[in-house]
């Protein structure tokens, strides 16, 4: 059995971590509203480009003048998954879900003998995925909008993306993030980035069949539009990234900040049933004592 001496160092040093937990439950709580409005201002403007952009691939499938991010080299041998994370921790299972799902499509993509390409945003990612796949990353980014995050984060690894895939180093890729549904429930989500997926066809939104009239130029708008909405579907998800790491955080931190409590009752308990059974010792040896004499 513990001394009391002990047992009081013990609850002072759970205190400190309920203390720790709630001020990160609270620093998380805060930041959540904020993260939460951004991601979901986002999502319609996203969404609507990149239907269209969808659209535009399947009406222009088949022409030699249609861009290569637009329609893709035609083959699908080599894939590159962007693979958005954390770079810290104490966020529930907000890293391990994403990281499941990488681990997922990788093992299923080298089984169809592809060959896979990682990037990796965020330092939890690249270090989880550098223990067995170090081979397969070819880059890494962490500290992505450390302070707030910003368009041009997201666009400069939109154009570290296109400067590879105009290398000829990959056929598809695709960006794994976790969807903001709400503060205890996120959505892991894999968005293909090159070439445009194929638009979902809607009762409300049909758009398949769509023409388009480019002025003043085809080429030219397609030059600057293209590498722009990949970096607006990898703001996005990142977007979404901030405000279910927020969320995954602020429900963690308030689960530890319970189980806290409750050790801290357990022990309380013990150390007062410890320090009655001293206190009973004590008396039963005075006693003893007593009537020797």
């Amino acid at each position: 059995m513990p001394s009391l001496k002990e047992l009081r160092n013990r609850i002072r040093s759970v205190q400190s971590t309920q203390k720790i937990t709630q001020a990160q439950k609270l620093v998380a709580a805060s930041r959540l509203k904020k993260a939460q409005d951004a991601a979901e201002a986002a999502r319609p403007y996203a969404d609507r480009m990149g239907r269209m952009l969808s659209s535009l691939a399947k009406s222009m499938a088949g022409l030699p003048s249609a861009p290569k991010l637009l329609a893709g080299t035609g083959k699908e041998q080599t894939c590159l998954l962007v693979v958005a994370t954390s770079d810290r921790g104490l966020c529930g299972g907000f890293n391990s879900t994403i990281l499941r799902e990488a681990r997922r499509q990788i093992r299923d993509l080298l089984a169809q003998g592809k060959t896979v390409k990682l990037i990796t945003i965020g330092r939890k990612g690249r270090d989880s995925l550098r223990r067995d796949y170090a081979r397969l990353i070819i880059s890494s980014h962490i500290e992505v909008g450390r302070r707030s995050l910003a368009f041009a984060d997201a666009r400069a690894i939109a154009d570290e993306v296109v400067g590879r895939f105009g290398n000829g180093e990959f056929d598809v890729a695709s960006v794994i993030f976790n969807r903001f549904k709400s503060a205890i429930s996120q959505i892991v989500t894999t968005r293909q980035l090159i070439p445009a997926a194929a638009p979902e066809s809607t009762a409300a939104d049909e758009t398949g069949g769509a023409l388009y009239e480019f002025e003043p130029g085809e080429e030219e708008i397609l030059a600057t539009l293209l590498p722009t909405n990949l970096a607006i579907q990898i703001f996005t998800g990142l977007l979404e990234n901030v405000a279910s790491e927020q969320g995954s955080r602020m429900t963690a931190m308030d689960a530890a900040t319970r189980n806290a409590g409750d050790i801290i009752k357990d022990l309380t308990q013990l150390r007062n049933r410890t320090r009655q059974a001293y206190i009973t010792k004590e008396l039963i040896e005075i006693i003893s004592g007593a009537e020797a004499l």
